[in-house]
């Protein structure tokens, strides 16, 4: 099973960007855990701060992967592209959150992509992402 995982905006900056939202560990740092953790399956990995270019890899993943797990980021509450890129895919697609977003501002409880994906995990941490691969093992048997 090939799983890819997408990050978009300032995830990037993930262990350093505002820790007591987002916590102290890098994204790189957290995938080769998940990779250890989900040893059976093969994770690919990409993040952007640029709109098209996620566009682009959720294309590009639909030709490659069984499942996306995405985190838009702010672009979850603007993107109609990404949205529409979703939409446009047959590849399912699960968006993660690692904050609440509906315990936030008002404007980051809105979710543009969320609604043309499977599920939404919001405010788990980065656990949101393990529990997500899960969901698409058990979801795609």
């Amino acid at each position: 099973m090939n799983i890819t995982i997408i990050n978009g905006p300032n995830l990037n900056l993930l262990g350093t960007r505002e820790p007591s939202v987002y916590g102290n560990e890098s994204f790189e740092s957290f995938f080769k855990e998940l990779q250890a953790r989900f040893d059976q399956v093969h994770l690919d990995y990409f993040q952007s701060n640029v709109e098209g270019e996620l566009v682009s890899a959720i294309q590009d993943a639909d030709a490659k992967a069984d499942a996306i797990i995405m985190n838009p980021a702010a672009y979850s509450h603007t993107s109609i592209a990404i949205a529409d890129a979703i939409g446009a895919i047959k590849t399912p697609v699960v968006e993660v959150h690692i904050s609440n977003v509906h315990a936030r501002e008002s404007y980051r409880q809105a979710l543009i992509t969320g609604s043309k994906s499977v599920g939404v995990i919001s405010g788990l941490g980065l656990e949101g992402y393990a529990l997500a691969i899960e969901y698409a093992i058990k979801a795609l048997k």
